[in-house]
């Protein structure tokens, strides 16, 4: 039984509102909460492989496990991001080519494996492995991006919204004009929506002085979280009564 949400408008909304909350999250336990890069990231990779084993081991399709692991995948790809650009001093640049460099190397290894980058029929262990793989390495590097977008391209957190939205726009377009293969449509999407999150997120968080709203990291997350909740319990209860209509 395929154990992965289905690629609908809602699903990229939840994606998005987890990616901003995993930002913000991210950024209220290094930050706000003081606890460091290097802390964060070990207290949060160690709470998504927990997560990871639940959702690797479940035999069928829960909702609630499964946007979990992709917040965690979040959260944990933005304290892991600012670890190797602030703290190890890699720097943005820097920390993207090599998260670009590790993304690719998953998504070329996973394709030689498995024969295929679907992300609508996953069914096997080492598939959903690959999987996850790449979801965690896609979010970490749309951490990079987005604060290299944010902090030193020049865009600031708006400008960097507004280009990774623009870019978001042309995929969806891409998708009815083109044929572009979905399966690729879709990693670029999910590339795109982290720093997306990342920028947006900032915006939220930062303050006006640094170009951003003041809304602080523990308010945003409160307001992201419940979108993120809401669209699960409803996208959850729309498949049951799909599911219970065509039984």
């Amino acid at each position: 039984m395929n154990k992965v949400a289905r690629v609908t408008a809602s699903f990229w909304v939840i994606k998005i509102a987890g990616t901003t909350l995993g930002e913000t999250a991210g950024d209220l336990l290094s930050m706000t909460m003081n606890l460091g890069y290097a802390l964060s990231s070990v207290i949060l990779l160690g709470t998504f492989l927990t997560a990871l084993i639940a959702q690797v081991l479940s035999r069928t399709f829960r909702p609630a496990l499964f946007w979990t692991v992709v917040l965690l995948t979040s959260t944990a790809g933005t304290t892991m991001s600012d670890f190797m650009d602030r703290t190890l001093g890699l720097g943005y640049a820097k920390g993207t080519l090599i998260l670009v460099s590790f993304l690719t190397a998953v998504l070329l290894a996973w394709r030689v494996t498995e024969k295929s980058l679907s992300v609508s029929n996953i069914q096997t262990t080492r598939s959903e492995l690959f999987y996850w793989a790449a979801i965690l390495s896609s979010n970490t590097l749309g951490t990079a991006l987005g604060d290299f977008l944010a902090d030193e391209s020049g865009l600031g957190f708006l400008g960097g919204a507004a280009l990774i939205g623009g870019l978001l726009l042309l995929v969806v377009l891409a998708t009815y004009v083109t044929k572009i293969s979905h399966i690729t449509l879709f990693w670029v999407a999910f590339v795109l929506t982290r720093p997306f999150g990342a920028t947006f997120g900032d915006l939220l968080t930062k303050s006006v002085e640094k170009g951003g709203l003041n809304l602080g990291t523990i308010g945003s997350s409160g307001v992201l979280a419940i979108i993120f909740v809401t669209f699960i319990a409803y996208t959850t209860r729309r498949d049951q009564r799909t599911a219970q209509t065509s039984m």
